[in-house]
């Protein structure tokens, strides 16, 4: 079965053909970055237009890769949620009206499960290989850590569609924190992944900032997260957090990135290592597109006894492979969505309110 799942739920207007769940037969990506730089960030009204003027050649596009026509399709998927509201409505409109034209089913999709299923995928070509791990090594249970600019989150995972959230951000999610402090310093656009690039060459233990305590009251709250804090004390109280000497010419720009990944990275392993060790599971799946982050990657890899997967680069941030892909399992169980599903802009568990 060649499903179509296209994923427009923030800045990228993306469309993939993936084939039987597993294969990649082409996942187009077409970045909003360029329009959204000079803000610092995503502004929801150029991105829902730009995903109308583009939506159709980026599907062609997708289309034209794998070599199929538009009547090649067996289904069509599209994300309906969670993601801005406006973009979330163009790929979503579309799908529908691409499946509804053909006569082929249409399935709507979560955006965060299918961030959980992208290390599946593999690339038919395989001079391309994606680095797609055995099912046995993905077998369920495991534990899921989704982390975005809009969400952070700790999951149980027992089936590609059944997820128990075991920990949220209160707050701000860890890529929104990355941008935030990448706008006020003037570091650049996308904020993860410039700062990741300036920490290379940083000082991890110029400044000590500090970790959130989220679990004082209750337990409640011992797998949750909180980077409002980090991030008023990196943006407003540098001076107090600082361990090393400014120089001549101040704090250098590396330091403060280097030591506030750190830190933000750490509040991440902190909740994720209680989790793994209070539910005895040893597999963690990681997606989104700050499973990107260098320090993240390596920081898990080094954990003992635990088996920590990511998926490609290419597949952390937003596409429409995963979409696709996750689609497939939905379809082949013989569910199907209604035509009038509409999207939603939150998922209600995937945050959370203190205490």
């Amino acid at each position: 079965m060649k499903v179509l799942g296209i994923e427009t739920s923030c800045d990228e207007c993306a469309a993939a053909v993936v084939e039987d769940g597993k294969i990649i037969l082409s996942n187009v990506v077409a970045t909003q970055i360029p329009f959204h730089a000079e803000y610092s960030g995503v502004v929801p009204e150029i991105a829902s237009r730009m995903h109308t003027e583009w939506i159709s050649a980026v599907v062609q596009e997708a289309l034209d890769k794998a070599s199929l026509k538009a009547g090649d399709v067996d289904a069509v998927a599209a994300t309906a949620h969670p993601g801005l509201l406006g973009s979330l409505l163009v790929g979503l409109s579309f799908a529908k009206a691409f499946a509804w034209a053909r006569g082929i089913p249409f399935m709507a999709v979560d955006h965060m499960l299918a961030h959980l299923y992208a290390p599946r995928l593999e690339y038919g070509d395989c001079a391309k290989a994606c680095g797609a791990v055995s099912e046995k090594d993905l077998s369920y249970p495991f534990l899921g850590l989704l982390v975005s600019g809009g969400h952070s989150l700790i999951c149980r995972a027992d089936n590609f569609d059944d997820i128990t959230v075991l920990g949220a951000t209160i707050d701000d999610a860890v890529g929104e924190a990355f941008d935030k402090v990448s706008k006020h310093y003037g570091f650049g656009y996308p904020g993860g992944a410039v700062i990741d690039k300036l920490a290379q060459s940083g000082n991890v233990r110029a400044f000590n900032f500090p970790m959130p305590s989220l679990h004082k009251h209750k337990d409640d709250h011992k797998y949750d997260m909180s980077y409002s804090g980090l991030k008023t004390a990196v943006i407003n109280q540098l001076d107090k957090f600082r361990t090393a000497p400014a120089g001549k010419d101040g704090d250098r720009p590396v330091d403060i990135a280097a030591s506030f990944q750190k830190t933000a990275v750490d509040i991440l392993l902190r909740s994720l290592l209680r989790a793994a060790s209070d539910t005895g599971l040893s597999t963690i799946i990681a997606g989104g597109g700050v499973a990107a982050n260098s320090y993240l990657r390596t920081a898990l890899a080094e954990q003992q006894g635990l088996r920590c997967i990511f998926p490609p680069l290419e597949l952390c941030g937003d596409n429409g492979a995963m979409v696709a892909g996750l689609a497939f399992q939905y379809l082949a169980r013989g569910d199907r969505s209604d035509l009038k599903t509409t999207a939603s802009a939150r998922v209600k568990s995937f945050k959370r309110q203190y205490p």
